[in-house]
């Protein structure tokens, strides 16, 4: 039987403002663009486990990429079809580059030397994770996963996170439209808000650092960044304008990985809830769902979504945790952090009541057997909209229904 045991806890243990003993603070969070290279790192692990998902949905994968000067690494196991093999890799790590939009002298996705030495799965995991007779699907690996859900925005984000890829998001929109020819790949963003009555009410200071042109100034810099921030954040909210920091070292012309190596899973706190909840111990990207580490992590955002949209709690953590090779979640944690109309426990047997959360039912349930990893791995996990395809199916808001059904 699923250990409940740490299911509630009171509001009155709560020491931070991630969870709710302070009304009145300043919260900070960061992004960084498709173009760092971590991210880069990220979108290509991705981008290869798409490759197994199109051919072969029950492929397995965990792939990790490395990225400097001139040169891309990509190590690993995997298991799937022969197809995948280290020349379409390779191929796959250049179309990345492309897309991200790297031509620029030391890395450019035409000459970068691409090192693949992915190697298959280990019989020892395999035999752990894969249903056999009356053995159900087990867990790819131990782990904690952590879900988290508020009514900061209309996404139910934590709005720091929401705003800072926001205003990434669109600045690279405007890159890649040629409106903003200036401006290169590689950018972070940085936004600090007020909270007054545990909600955010404005910006107390705004920082984004964007690569750009030798022939672009800091000021110019400045001037291009400006109309972006301010559409992204609601009216009032920006910043004061001497808390509006845009290349505050002055100049950012050498960057991506020219500038700084990258690796898959470094930028775990930017894929997830920006600080404002806390995080398990694994990364997402470069990894099929029968490991945990993202398919829970998935399914407890999707669990603490729709308990705010059910209108049980204004906010909510989850979180799941696994043992390798078993199917059953080893414990489910509740917490609304005092803002629930029911008690934790009972959201915890309604939880367990409406989803399989074993790894097939978690699986089946998000329909995650897709290739639909790549454009997860820049600008957040979560806080995006359901796609048609199954995309980012962990944002819908269908289990309402069933959590109503068992709750009332």
């Amino acid at each position: 039987m699923t250990n409940t045991a740490a299911a509630i806890q009171s509001p009155a243990q709560d020491e931070a403002p991630m969870t709710n003993s302070l009304k009145d603070y300043v919260f900070t969070s960061e992004s960084v663009s498709e173009g760092h290279p971590d991210k880069i790192c990220d979108q290509i692990s991705d981008a290869i486990v798409d490759e197994y998902m199109k051919r072969d949905p029950q492929s397995r994968c965990a792939v990790e990429t490395a990225t400097t000067t001139n040169y891309v690494g990509i190590i690993g196991e995997c298991r799937g079809p022969a197809e995948v093999d280290h020349a379409l890799m390779e191929q796959v790590a250049r179309d990345t580059i492309k897309k991200i939009g790297y031509e620029q002298e030391d890395f450019h996705w035409k000459d970068v030397e691409v090192d693949v030495r992915v190697h298959s799965q280990s019989a020892d995991i395999a035999q752990g994770v894969d249903s056999a007779d009356n053995k159900d699907e087990g867990a790819g690996d131990q782990g904690i996963m952590f879900g988290y859900a508020c009514r900061e925005t209309d996404a139910l984000m934590p709005a720091a996170i929401h705003y800072s890829h926001e205003i990434l998001h669109k600045l690279a929109e405007a890159r890649h439209s040629g409106a903003l020819p200036l401006i290169e790949p590689d950018s972070k963003s940085q936004v600090s808000l007020e909270y007054k009555d545990g909600m955010p009410i404005r910006a107390t200071s705004v920082v984004v650092s964007t690569q750009h042109a030798e022939s672009a100034s800091q000021a110019d810099v400045r001037d291009m960044v400006r109309p972006i921030v301010e559409s992204v954040l609601p009216a009032g909210w920006m910043c004061p304008e001497d808390e509006f920091y845009v290349n505050p070292t002055g100049r950012f012309v050498i960057g991506g990985p020219v500038g700084d190596a990258g690796l898959t899973g470094r930028k775990i706190i930017v894929d997830t809830y920006g600080g404002a909840s806390p995080h398990g111990g694994g990364a997402f990207s470069g990894k099929d769902c029968s490991k945990v580490d993202r398919s829970a992590a998935y399914a407890s955002r999707y669990v603490a979504k729709n308990i705010i949209a059910a209108d049980y709690a204004d906010r909510c953590t989850i979180q799941l945790s696994y043992a390798i090779g078993v199917s059953k979640p080893i414990s489910i944690y509740v917490n609304t952090h005092g803002t629930g109309k029911v008690p934790e426990a009972k959201l915890v047997d309604a939880i367990t009541k409406s989803i399989d959360l074993s790894p097939r039912g978690i699986r089946e349930h998000l329909q995650l057997n897709k290739p639909i990893y790549a454009r997860t791995a820049a600008y957040g996990h979560f806080g995006r909209d359901p796609e048609a395809d199954g995309g980012f199916s962990w944002e819908k808001l269908d289990l309402v229904s069933a959590l109503q059904k068992e709750i009332g």
